[in-house]
This record gives structure tokens, sequence and C-alpha cells, in this order.
């Protein structure tokens, strides 16, 4: 079996410790030890781009990402997007904007390189905190969930001041999504707080499978573009 060829580190502040490897053809992003993503299976963040971009009837124009990753959420969304939509890009960590431009570029189709992407390295709530834009769709893959954290940093997200973040930055008929690795009833708790609609979607890892899910988000102020009533 082809070993694991680690090819650039990374660390923050807080001492957390960033490795990007390669085995053959799959890269991998890992931190603190723990996998964070890989190139392996990008179903569910393909899904989470085709199901809100598919909601707002691919008409969005200003769409905001919370987290790079790999690139698959940004070229899905790209694929869809109309010609002159603007897709902002938040990154946290400025070495994996970099690996995006450099050893992961080609995993897909260099998303970075079209010019109706904007990068931006800062934490993706301290974005929707100080901007006053509205968005018409965001994304927010920034962890594996509410509950299975690898940065700490990342929880304010998902609690109620980062979702009322969420909803004071989205336009009318806007819409959000969270990606998860798993489903969580807090996290459905406090969506329920919030005076807007919200649904879960099971995505299953390999079509056709329900052993194995990740889960979508996905919440607005109005109903028609969800097409259900507010969660209980």
């Amino acid at each position: 079996m082809t070993t694991w060829t680690t090819l650039a580190r990374a660390g923050t502040a807080s001492g957390d410790e960033i490795i990007l490897r390669q085995r053959g053809a799959i890269f991998e992003i890992r931190y603190n030890g723990i996998e964070l993503m890989s190139n392996l299976n990008h179903q569910s963040e393909d899904q989470l781009a085709l199901r809100a971009m598919r909601r707002v009837d691919f008409r969005a124009r200003s769409i905001l990402i919370g987290g790079l990753g790999l690139g698959f959420s940004l070229r899905a969304v790209l694929d869809l997007a109309v010609p002159e939509a603007e897709v902002t890009i938040c990154e946290l960590i400025p070495e994996i904007a970099e690996w995006n431009k450099g050893p992961l570029g080609h995993l897909a189709d260099h998303p970075l390189d079209d010019p109706r992407t904007t990068l931006i390295i800062e934490d993706v709530q301290a974005h929707l905190m100080r901007s006053d834009k509205s968005y018409d769709l965001i994304l927010l893959d920034t962890d594996n969930g509410p509950d299975f954290l690898v940065r700490t940093g990342n929880a304010d997200l998902y609690k109620q001041g980062g979702l009322v973040s969420v909803a004071a930055s989205l336009a009318k008929d806007g819409l959000a999504a969270f990606w998860s690795a798993t489903a969580s009833v807090e996290f459905e708790r406090r969506l329920s707080a919030q005076p807007w609609f919200w649904m879960r979607e099971d995505i299953a890892l390999v079509p056709g499978r329900v052993d194995a899910m990740h889960h979508i988000y996905s919440c607005s102020e109005s109903e028609a573009v969800l097409g259900r009533p507010k969660a209980a």
C-alpha cells in the first residue's frame, strides 16, 4: 500500500497543527491529528451547493461561502451560478488558501481563478458581523458541524450569536445552508428559536446507501424558498 507523504504543514497562533498529505491520488488535510477533509468523497459538499442553488432558482448573484476546504463546494457553486454572480469565499487558514492555489488546485479545477471569486482570509463569522452586505445565498462548511468540531473557535457560528449574524446577512428570500457531518438535536433547537423556517436533508456519502450520512440544514425567512412550514 502506498504510504502517506506530508506535502506541507501550517500552524495557528493558538498552537493548532494543520497537515496537508497525499497518498496516491488522495489528498487529505488533517487538523490536530483529525481528518478535516479529503477528496475521497465530496458528494455531500456538491449537494450542499446544488440543493441550495436550486432553491434560489439558480439566480443568486451575491453568494458567501464559509470554508474553502478543497474547493469542491466553491466549484459546484460556480458551475451553477449566473455569469454576473459575485462569490465571496472566507477561509480562516491562509495556508489552506495557498494550497488550493498550488497542489490542490486541480482537484476542483482551480475555482479560485474564476473572476467571479473573491477570496477573504478571515473567519466567516467575523466577516458576517462587520459586513453590511446582504447575500442571496450563504453556504457554511467551516468544520465538521456543530457537534463534531475540530476547532473549538468555530462553535460560536452554530450558537445564537452566529445564527443571528447569518440571518441578518441574508437578503429578502435568501437562503443559508449549513453542512454537518452529524445530525444535531441541539443545533436543531437553536434553529427553531430563530425567526426563520428550516429543514434538514440527509445525504448519503455513497448514492443508494443509507449506512453513512452527512447532513444539510437549510434556513430562510421565506417559507416558499424551503417549500415547507417551520420545524417545531
